[in-house]
């Protein structure tokens, strides 16, 4: 517990940080580095499609689309004029929508916000940014877990936590996808660890339980993605005479 307090005291430092760095730049543009920038980018409309197993048995899912709340920002470093490498941070909303059966019309929706930060490779016109190829990995940090069920359409029950231990605190994951004029891509996004963490317990009459014990649950995404650069960076084309 006292690492996801320290974690939490350490995202509202990261978001206070950002909102005193934007307030800096209306103020005064600045000036683009020879080598690094940065870029207004992230996960736009996400589709999460799951994977669900209950004892070896499949569950069934519905795939599940989100736009809010995602968004990001990235620093890009052009090591060529056809390669480059980013990283940045993140935040971005994924879960899993089940069904109990085909014949009872029962939902649970259950999803996560996470930060995350990215690592990755651009292959392709990663200066002219008109088309280029991209893969890494990532981690997330899942800081907020929401619950609801759906009983014919109507919600019944909600409930909400912050720093779960309904899922694992840190989610690993695979991407990979393409980017064209003029920062629109799509990228693909898989995360190989359960989404739900399988030692966490809760006490029902006095019971010890573990509701995640049986349950398998894999999530793939497949994201429309942004890549815009700075506004407030100015000197964009001196940099790219610099180094073509």
């Amino acid at each position: 517990m006292n690492l996801k307090y320290t974690l939490f005291a350490l995202i509202c430092c990261l978001c206070y940080f950002a909102v005193y760095a934007q307030d800096s730049t209306e103020q005064k543009p600045v000036k683009l580095r020879q080598h690094v920038y940065p870029s207004i980018g992230g996960d736009g409309p996400i589709l999460t499609f799951g994977d669900v197993k209950y004892g070896g048995e499949h569950v069934s899912t519905v795939p599940r689309f989100t736009f809010f709340f995602n968004m990001g920002r990235n620093y890009n470093y052009d090591v060529t004029k056809w390669f480059g490498i980013f990283s940045g941070i993140n935040i971005k909303n994924i879960g899993i929508i089940t069904k109990a059966s085909d014949s009872l019309d029962i939902k649970l929706k259950r999803r996560v916000y996470t930060l995350g930060v990215p690592f990755g490779i651009k292959i392709g016109d990663v200066r002219g940014q008109n088309f280029f190829f991209f893969l890494g990995g990532q981690y997330d940090l899942a800081f907020n877990y929401k619950e609801k069920q759906f009983v014919d359409g109507k919600k019944v029950k909600k409930f909400n936590e912050w720093f779960s231990d309904r899922t694992p605190l840190l989610m690993p994951s695979l991407f990979a996808g393409f980017r064209f004029y003029p920062g629109i891509g799509l990228k693909v996004q898989y995360y190989p660890n359960d989404f739900f963490n399988k030692d966490y317990k809760q006490t029902v009459a006095g019971v010890a339980t573990y509701p995640y014990r049986n349950v398998a649950a894999k999530i793939f995404l497949v994201t429309l993605t942004y890549d815009f650069r700075d506004p407030w960076i100015k000197n964009y084309g001196h940099f790219r005479h610099l180094h073509h």
